[in-house]
């Protein structure tokens, strides 16, 4: 497969530049893919959609300001985007500017890493003299939300209102660098109907990485390969999983991250069991979904990943056609946009 037939015309115009004003006030297109029909909603009648005795599979990471700025020995303005820890005080990160070994970068609030190796694309390995809780600790204080960068920070905006809107209302566990962005439709109250109803809700947990987000650079997709991604799935969940898969009822993923988690954990070796893990699955067209039988998620770059993976679910052909059908029906797109829900 290559890479051009993943692409769609997406125009500035569609990119949501803030979130719905009511979270469950984004629209929904359903896709039935079967037959290819196409319905449109608001995210609140999501319970009306949803079978009673289904398993509901969120995503509950939550993201950390781990934006940092600061200078150089030189005075020279730099910054970095802190990616995951390696070890007690080495992090992997990405860096905005030319790197140069043993360089020392200082942050605001007393911080101060020095620059150990490059590790290609953009990455590098920065140690600091503290360990990763006084780090973590004083990204909460200074760091800064890593937006998208298709998002235009509002200057009116503080970064408390950027933080909150960037988090889904179940996030529990600090670790993602972008969010799991199909669940920010929800609310506490949608969460209640939809347990009303009689919807079981399960948590797992995938730490988003920046490879989740990173372009495919082969022409050939197959060729791509996806940063390994840390996940943890309680043993509750794991248990609601297993009863929901051997008694047939249906199991839907709250976005593509749940979806490769729910896959990764669903082969023989991992038998569905619990505990924690990494995951490099990158599906694209070809691949056969072992438990995954719906999927929420929201509209995607062109050239994705994430738009090849909900192509394997629901078909190059009828997703692009869907893109094309939303892009006509007005939809916001990306992090901050509408939703689909594919059936």
């Amino acid at each position: 497969m290559k890479l051009s037939e993943f692409d769609y015309p997406a125009e500035n115009q569609i990119i949501a530049q803030s979130p719905s004003g009511v979270r469950d006030q984004s629209r929904l297109m359903v896709l039935h893919r079967k037959t290819g029909k196409i319905q449109h909603f608001r995210f609140e009648n999501l319970p009306d959609l949803i079978e009673p005795e289904s398993l509901l599979i969120v995503n509950d990471s939550k993201v950390f300001p781990a934006r940092l700025k600061g200078v150089k020995k030189s005075g020279g303005k730099t910054e970095i985007l802190l990616l995951r820890e390696k070890n007690t005080c080495q992090w992997e990160a990405l860096l905005r500017g030319r790197f140069r070994e043993d360089q020392t970068l200082y942050f605001e609030g007393g911080l101060a890493g020095k620059l150990v190796s490059a590790l290609g694309e953009g990455k590098v390995l920065i140690e600091f003299k503290e360990e990763g809780s006084f780090v973590r600790n004083h990204l909460l204080r200074f760091g800064e939300v890593p937006l998208p960068p298709y998002v235009r920070r509002d200057g009116g905006k503080s970064e408390a209102e950027d933080f909150a809107n960037y988090q889904t209302v179940y996030a529990r566990s600090y670790g993602s660098v972008a969010a799991p962005t199909a669940g920010l439709h929800f609310t506490p109250q949608l969460l209640n109907r939809l347990q009303r109803r009689g919807v079981e809700i399960a948590a797992v947990t995938l730490h988003v990485g920046w490879g989740t987000f990173k372009g495919i650079s082969s022409e050939n997709v197959e060729e791509h390969r996806m940063d390994s991604e840390n996940y943890c799935v309680s043993e509750e969940s794991a248990k609601a999983i297993r009863m929901a898969h051997s008694e047939k009822r249906k199991i839907i993923a709250v976005g593509t991250t749940s979806a490769r988690v729910l896959e990764s954990i669903a082969t023989p070796e991992r038998a569905f069991s619990s505990g924690e893990g990494s995951t490099e699955l990158f599906i694209f067209p070809g691949y056969s979904f072992n438990i995954v039988e719906a999927l929420i998620t929201n509209f995607h770059l062109p050239r994705s990943t994430l738009l090849v993976l909900v192509s394997a679910f629901a078909g190059r052909e009828q997703i692009l056609k869907a893109y094309q059908t939303a892009i006509l029906e007005k939809y916001r797109f990306y992090s901050y946009g509408d939703a689909m829900f594919i059936l």
